[in-house]
């Protein structure tokens, strides 16, 4: 588990612009409902490609997308073990990742952005891929 003091300022980099962090199972299960509407979980890493790709490029999606999810959640892995376990359950067959960015149409997996499609590009081209994913399935 990774000390706290090394996570949270990561985990506010989100929170602070409106994610809402899951904790364990029964939060994920309650926020990833068959009612949730669009939902986009960060699966958040300590890693560099986190920090100069992952959370910049959510973030900036967000900013310039017009369509937006009805939820912006996240998981902290290496923290969160329960809810990670329980969001990573949701997102098979896809293998384990984080970072790696899921989004949910009322509880069920419609886009998966593995690691491997994280590392090696920058955060605006994060944020214009999930703009054009925003644009098709958030209304």
């Amino acid at each position: 588990m990774y000390p706290q003091e090394l996570t949270r300022p990561m985990a506010e980099e989100l929170t602070s612009v409106g994610f809402k962090e899951m904790k364990d199972a029964d939060s994920v299960i309650n926020e990833l409902d068959e009612n949730s509407g669009i939902c986009l979980v960060l699966i958040n890493s300590v890693c560099g490609c986190a920090a100069g790709a992952a959370r910049p490029g959510v973030k900036h999606a967000i900013k310039i997308s017009e369509k937006k999810p009805n939820k912006l959640l996240t998981v902290f892995a290496g923290v969160d073990f329960e809810a990670v376990d329980k969001v990573r359950e949701l997102c098979l067959p896809y293998p384990p990742s984080s970072p790696a960015v899921a989004i949910f149409n009322n509880g069920n997996l419609v886009h998966f952005v593995e690691r491997h499609h994280i590392e090696g590009r920058d955060a605006s081209m994060i944020a214009d891929h999930l703009k054009n994913v925003f644009e098709e399935y958030c209304s």
